[in-house]
């Protein structure tokens, strides 16, 4: 199984609680960024594009502990920015574990091998590593040679020393189907407890805006992916939320399902939209005009997401919805294969993988004062 039994049944009794109280709009997953600095600087992501005075700063973990208990959601999701790069960062991760949150902690793995010794193997802890398909791909996604392979030894050392691993990845537009099927037979091989998957969303400071993914084309592509499944494969997600993916399901999406604390506050609407900010995590859920957002809102910047952030939420709340949920998500769980002889010819379809005819945008090892140069 890829999660614990325990952290399943802590999700579902979560959820059932919220239904028997009637609530129909209740958080998941807090999304806690406690810094933007990153030793990255990824075309599709634009984080490190802030000023430099934003990029030195961090939420405490005093701050990060009052988030999570208003909140009350049972996981927690640290991105960033590279969260290994807070200067207090297993002082929050041990608050958190001591008030029996689930962690999903997102990082690039550069440093993981060096900063492991800052944790304890724990079921509550997870190291979630950014890795965007093969060793190509995921160079080129990241602008950094050599990425993947330090990546790689920081996930070896992480499994060899009892943590929990899994892997997060983001595709773009390009992306070869067949080499995702070759990753994910890797990434089992490798020992992971199980992989999560996400199309790209054009973040405004992104510096590539060429490769996001419209919604016919995400369902091409993870239909070429996701269909004929091998039973080795295992995915850290709802499994309707990659029935989503697939165009096998229509959701609406649900932002508040995972609400995002950072150095800016209560962030609105979601993860990925900037309409402002919130003081408490009450004010953004009641002052947020959420029929402004989501796809059927007719809002352009929501016309092509289907992000995990805005829908995976949508997919958990549906399986506990009815009878007709609960059979769902048991099916998508028991019979993964999904065969579908369409998608198989989608596999010999002609791919060109965007590395193919651009060139990877070697970003040099920053030095110490990453902040200052990032402005």
């Amino acid at each position: 199984m890829p999660v614990p039994i325990s952290q399943a049944w802590t999700v579902a009794s979560y959820v059932l609680k919220q239904k028997i109280q009637g609530r129909k709009q209740y958080p998941l997953v807090l999304m806690l960024e406690p810094l933007y600095k990153c030793n990255l600087a990824c075309a599709g992501c634009g984080k490190i594009q802030y000023p430099a005075h934003v990029l030195k700063q961090e939420l405490s973990p005093e701050e990060c502990f009052k988030a999570v208990d208003e909140c009350g959601a049972p996981m927690v999701s640290i991105p960033g920015g590279e969260p290994l790069m807070h200067s207090q960062i297993e002082k929050i991760v041990e608050g958190l574990v001591a008030r029996k949150k689930y962690i999903y902690l997102c990082t690039n793995a550069l440093l993981l091998k060096e900063k492991l010794h800052l944790f304890k193997p724990s079921k509550y802890l997870t190291f979630s590593v950014h890795l965007d398909g093969q060793k190509i791909h995921h160079d080129f996604s990241v602008c950094r040679e050599g990425g993947f392979d330090l990546a790689i030894e920081g996930v070896r050392e992480a499994l060899k020393q009892g943590f929990r691993v899994t892997t997060n990845t983001t595709l773009f537009d390009g992306a070869d189907p067949n080499s995702v099927r070759a990753f994910f037979d890797e990434m089992m091989a490798l020992g992971v407890e199980g992989m999560m998957l996400s199309p790209g969303y054009s973040y405004d400071k992104a510096p590539d805006q060429k490769h996001f993914l419209g919604r016919a084309r995400t369902r091409r592509l993870f239909r070429a992916i996701l269909s004929n499944r091998k039973p080795t494969w295992r995915f850290n997600q709802s499994m309707l939320f990659l029935e989503f993916l697939m165009g096998k399901r229509d959701f609406r999406c649900t932002p508040w399902g995972m609400p995002t604390y950072s150095i800016f506050g209560w962030q609105k609407p979601c993860y990925l939209l900037q309409d402002g900010y919130a003081d408490t995590f009450n004010e953004l859920m009641t002052t947020t005009e959420w029929e402004n957002f989501g796809t059927e809102s007719g809002n352009p910047k929501c016309a092509n997401c289907m992000v995990h952030s805005g829908y995976e939420a949508s997919g958990v709340d549906y399986t506990f919805n009815s009878l007709k949920g609960l059979f769902a998500a048991a099916k998508a769980t028991l019979f993964t294969k999904n065969e579908d002889d369409e998608a198989y010819r989608m596999l010999n379809e002609p791919v060109r993988p965007v590395h193919s005819y651009n060139p990877l945008v070697q970003i040099e090892t920053p030095s110490n004062n990453l902040e200052e140069t990032r402005a």
